[in-house]
């Protein structure tokens, strides 16, 4: 995969029970990006731990952890040139109440710590999450 071209994205449980999935990958087609792999999943205790590890020694680690494996997630790897950035930018600030009217998370997220999506934060960090996901044969129309 190239680099640059690949960002990763979970919708979260909440946004999920919300009925708010079809309405975030609009926004996701809208902003022009091509999903090349998706699938529903359920992240177990383990599995949050393994993804969030980044942030163990951070306070809200638990909530985070109980938060994501309390539901199904959407998980996809979106494919745009300059991918991470734009994707950062259409998803906005990671506080609802500070992310600028038109975002994703402006839209559909309720707090901070239930913001509605994830993405990737770096090119590196959406390679390793892509690949938590994801093997290779289930990302489509990549060279």
């Amino acid at each position: 995969m190239e680099k640059g071209k690949f960002t990763f994205t979970i919708i979260k449980p909440k946004a999920i029970k919300q009925g708010h999935m079809i309405g975030i990958f609009n926004m996701i087609d809208q902003a022009e990006f091509k999903i090349r792999a998706m699938k529903m999943t359920h992240m177990s205790i383990d599995d949050a731990k393994e993804f969030y590890s980044i942030h163990k020694d951070k306070a809200f680690f638990d909530s985070l952890i109980k938060f994501m494996s309390s539901g199904h997630v959407v998980v996809a790897v979106l494919e745009k040139e300059n991918a991470v950035e734009d994707f950062r930018n259409l998803i906005g600030s990671t506080n609802p109440a500070e992310a600028k009217p038109g975002t994703i998370r402006h839209k559909y997220a309720s707090s901070l710590t239930e913001n509605a999506v994830h993405g990737s934060d770096s090119n590196e960090n959406a390679m390793k999450e892509i690949a938590f996901f994801f093997s290779r044969r289930e990302i489509f129309n990549i060279q």
